[in-house]
């Protein structure tokens, strides 16, 4: 937990991401990630100088499988409030439309709740478990796929619903992720998507790990070029 607080702790100073008295919704999948950023969370909630409460929101996307019992014994466990609201996603995305490319219009159907949910529980912030393969992954496919030069922001205030987004774990490979879950034992919640490890996503992630075989400061370098342009390019967006 040290090593997540440390990273955690970084990215939500430089990009001044907790404010005193906030109340934030953090989005709680059942994935490794998500689990990671909720028990962060809750550590970071004892110590940190500036107050703040915190809630759980999760989306259950009428997906077999989904198990919303194991999110609620999770949360109980933290003792953290939370919050589930049904989603008709799958027979959109899947069964109506069909989607050969779905995740971007099931990630819109999923924020839309996601926001109602957060203004329902007069919560100002919404905190997202994006780790920093996802900005690497996610640069690359903007690159890639639209000739932009651009990846999601660390924060990101929406005008509409007056609620600020926060990505606190930006700074944390997926692989501390990984290593914390499997290290205090923890379970998550099966992959119920069937786009999970068949996505463009995955393509960008398989490409940096061949990569990076080569080259072995790949990561870094993307990373720092990021940063190092950030003011210049705006790419975090």
């Amino acid at each position: 937990m040290q090593k997540i607080l440390s990273h955690m702790r970084k990215a939500i100073e430089e990009y001044n991401m907790i404010e005193e008295n906030d109340k934030i919704a953090i989005c709680l999948s059942g994935g490794k990630d998500s689990i990671t950023l909720l028990h962060a969370f809750k550590a970071l909630q004892r110590f940190y100088p500036k107050k703040f409460d915190i809630i759980a929101i999760s989306i259950d996307p009428g997906f077999d499988f989904f198990d919303t019992q194991f999110l609620e014994n999770l949360c109980n466990k933290l003792e953290i409030p939370l919050f589930i609201e049904k989603n008709n996603a799958k027979e959109i995305v899947f069964d109506i439309r069909k989607e050969k490319n779905p995740c971007s219009l099931c990630a819109n159907l999923r924020r839309g709740v996601i926001n109602s949910i957060a203004i329902r529980e007069n919560c100002n912030k919404i905190a997202l478990g994006h780790n920093q393969d996802d900005v690497l992954q996610t640069f690359l496919l903007n690159l890639f796929y639209t000739g932009s030069i651009n990846t999601f922001s660390p924060v990101s205030y929406m005008d509409r619903s007056k609620i600020t987004l926060i990505r606190p774990l930006i700074y944390t490979p997926e692989k501390d992720t990984k290593r914390f879950i499997k290290k205090n034992n923890l379970e998550v919640m099966p992959k119920v998507c069937p786009m999970d490890g068949n996505s463009k996503r995955e393509d960008m992630k398989q490409l940096i790990f061949t990569l990076t075989k080569s080259i072995p400061m790949l990561r870094a370098n993307l990373f720092g070029a990021i940063q190092r342009n950030l003011d210049e390019w705006k790419i975090l967006k």
